[in-house]
Parts: structure tokens; C-alpha cells; sequence
């Protein structure tokens, strides 16, 4: 569902963009960057740095669209702080 929600952000400007979801005790993130960025930044580098946050493992996908998940919900708003450190 949330990688559904990326490409909307892409419409007219440069992205690079992160939502992170919680559900159970668990979180998700997703990460999206569009194609002129990812010479750049790459969306699987940035979901590691979001899983390790979270307790999660890997993370995958492609430069422009990565996903990853973690069994630590309280951590979510320190992965995004991470993901946009890196940024």
C-alpha cells in the first residue's frame, strides 16, 4: 500500500521521500526516489539505514523504490531521523 503512495510525490520536482507506518508493535518503511536522483541517492541504501533503527534486516528493492520492515515500532521517528541524516 504505501509504495502505492510514492509516485505522488513525484509529480512536478526532484523527490526523494520516506513514509514510515506502524501497526502491532511492528513498522514499515517505504522510500522513494525519482530516476534524476538516484545517481545520487539510492532508495535500498537509505531503507538499510531505516531497518537498523528498527531492528529490521535488509530491506530491497530498486534506486528509485525500496521497502523494509522492523519488529520495532518505538523506534519509527528515530529511523526517519536517519533516513534524513543521510539524505
Amino acid at each position: 500500500m504505501l509504495k502505492n503512495i510514492c509516485p505522488i510525490f513525484f509529480l512536478d520536482s526532484s523527490s526523494a521521500v520516506a513514509f514510515i507506518t506502524t501497526n502491532k508493535g511492528k513498522a514499515s518503511i517505504v522510500v522513494g526516489v525519482t530516476d534524476d536522483l538516484t545517481g545520487k541517492i539510492s532508495a535500498v541504501e537509505l531503507v538499510k539505514v531505516g531497518a537498523e533503527a528498527l531492528g529490521g534486516k535488509g530491506g530491497g528493492g530498486r534506486p528509485g523504490m525500496a521497502q523494509v520492515g522492523g519488529p520495532n515500532a518505538d523506534a519509527a521517528n528515530g529511523a526517519f531521523e536517519k533516513i534524513e541524516k543521510k539524505i
